[in-house]
């Protein structure tokens, strides 16, 4: 990923909304978060935002803020980066994983559905590479067992799952801003989003050491998980180009279908009806490594999203699950590889890491 031509766009005005918070002397939330809170909750399509200080603090906030605690199962899925299961074990619930669809790469509802124990108490799909999960199956699921549905959003700015935005389907929805991703900060940001405004106030007492007011501090469980004014001014620059970069996406995707279809690779699956947001593109290939290393001798860097299923994990063993119980997410992380992908890539670039994994391929 180059981050320098999205920058070149953005530069002039990212700096002088830096330099204007610098010169304001508040430095964590105020006007400046609240603006932002404000204009990405219309964006997203949600009623409420709370600016928080990464994506894993939305997923701990929000779960907590649902409820979930201590001895309470979360279903979620082992394809997907830690933070997703580490939110859960940072509040004292259980993280339980179930398989993944085959074709989306997205946690198998079906799957999901079998892994509800007396004990569950939520459903925590992931959009996985801004690729909408099942939403209205999970929904389904989640009404008829009487669960919460918590997003993990992070990779899914402006997806969409049918018509609705990805994050405004369950109870809350958790966006990160890491500089990488789709609408990046320039150090860690998040958000929670949801349309329930009892959530919304306990995730922004949470966020603050459970206090309203300085100093009254009236909800256990708080911390500082603030978000910064400088982030906040930065995305709310950011914003509003959004959609155009999207679009830039899309675009590169099409193109990268296009000109793949014909190679011995697993390809994304098509978004259908829903619309991908695009955060990462990658492929499947029982040629990974020696994809990814020839690549690499013709300076074409890779990356691989994720190596590893999180049971897999030394730091996840408290799991207790071994190789073999989730086999289409094992193999698909070792088979997965992500392409140069970004916005503002030259068009000439897609072509060129084409023919050269073609030449490779054969």
């Amino acid at each position: 990923m180059d981050l320098s031509p999205l920058y070149g766009e953005v530069g002039a005005a990212v700096e002088a909304a830096a330099i204007r918070v610098l010169r304001s002397g508040w430095y964590v939330l105020g006007p400046e978060v609240e603006v932002f809170e404000a204009a990405f909750a219309k964006a997203i399509g949600s009623t409420h935002c709370v600016g928080v200080d990464s994506g894993t603090s939305a997923l701990r906030l929000a779960l907590q803020a649902a409820g979930i605690g201590p001895g309470d199962e979360v279903v979620t899925t082992p394809f997907t980066f830690i933070a997703t299961v580490e939110a859960i074990h940072q509040i004292g619930a259980v993280p339980v994983l179930a398989d993944i669809d085959p074709v989306t790469w997205n946690l198998d509802p079906d799957k999901a559905e079998k892994a509800i124990t007396p004990k569950t108490r939520a459903i925590l799909p992931v959009h996985i590479h801004g690729r909408p999960a099942n939403l209205d199956a999970f929904e389904d699921i989640c009404k008829r067992h009487d669960l919460i549905l918590l997003e993990d959003a992070a990779q899914a700015h402006l997806a969409r799952s049918g018509s609705r935005p990805c994050g405004t389907v369950g109870l809350a929805g958790c966006f990160s801003f890491y500089p990488g991703k789709n609408l990046g900060a320039a150090g860690e940001g998040g958000a929670v989003v949801t349309n329930d405004p009892d959530l919304a106030h306990r995730v922004r007492q949470l966020r603050n050491f459970g206090s309203e007011r300085k100093y009254e501090h009236t909800l256990p469980g708080g911390t500082n998980a603030r978000l910064e004014s400088i982030q906040a001014a930065i995305l709310s620059v950011k914003l509003p180009h959004l959609e155009s970069w999207t679009r830039q996406r899309e675009a590169l995707a099409t193109r990268y279908l296009s000109a793949l279809k014909n190679l011995p690779i697993d390809l994304p699956a098509p978004a259908g009806a829903d619309r991908h947001a695009w955060h990462i593109f990658a492929i499947g290939t029982d040629q990974r490594d020696h994809l990814r290393q020839e690549l690499a001798k013709r300076d074409i860097e890779t990356g691989i999203h994720y190596p590893s299923p999180v049971h897999l994990f030394p730091a996840c063993a408290y799991l207790r699950y071994d190789p073999g119980d989730f086999p289409i997410a094992e193999r698909l992380a070792a088979r997965t590889l992500s392409l140069p992908f970004w916005v503002g890539m030259p068009e000439g670039d897609v072509d060129r890491v084409v023919e050269e994994a073609r030449e490779i391929l054969g």
